[in-house]
């Protein structure tokens, strides 16, 4: 698999990134071709084995590691043998925009069917009915509730709804 080419694009790097944290980035950005012993990825990379353990576990948890057990005959030691398996990261990262896509939507409905007051001073926002039980007063410092306009909120969220739907169209998801 061409791993330097997908690895270039910053969309898998975000994804990457979101998966394994910070920490764990030197390792999912230097996978290898062949199996790998997590102890010699980690003296590769100049890294602290437990860091490289748990990143290939994360990794693993997500379908983008695998790895198989050797039994040492003399030693009766386990040798684990991992391997990246990037090949379905586009449909992984797929599979997360049509669930972004459709909690984005939800959202939007919520904005657009719901009546909103604000705390200007604490800035807590309250939906109509709750609001009203409050006698339209915060219940954190007592300051009259104002009504609130989302329309920039509404707006932005159809604008990204509507990017998101072009975007997958693209892809048979």
């Amino acid at each position: 698999m061409d791993f330097e080419g997908l690895l270039q694009d910053e969309v898998v790097q975000a994804y990457l990134a979101e998966i394994v944290g910070a920490e764990g980035m030197p390792v999912a950005m230097n996978p290898t071709e062949e199996e790998v012993v997590d102890e010699d990825l980690a003296e590769d990379l100049e890294i602290d084995p437990k860091v490289v353990r748990r990143t290939l576990f994360i990794l693993y948890e997500n379908d983008l590691a695998s790895y198989r057990r050797d039994r040492d005959e003399e030693s009766g030691w386990y040798t684990y043998l991992w391997s990246f398996e990037y090949d379905n990261i586009t449909d992984k990262l797929n599979v997360e925009m049509k669930k972004l896509d459709e909690n984005l939507k939800k959202r939007l409905k919520y904005e657009r069917e719901n009546e909103f007051y604000i705390c200007e001073i604490d800035g807590i926002r309250f939906e109509f009915d709750e609001a009203m039980e409050l006698s339209f007063n915060c219940p954190e410092c007592g300051s009259p509730l104002d009504p609130m306009d989302n329309q920039q909120l509404v707006d932005a969220m159809e604008e990204r709804v509507e990017a998101l739907d072009e975007e997958l169209s693209k892809v048979d998801v």
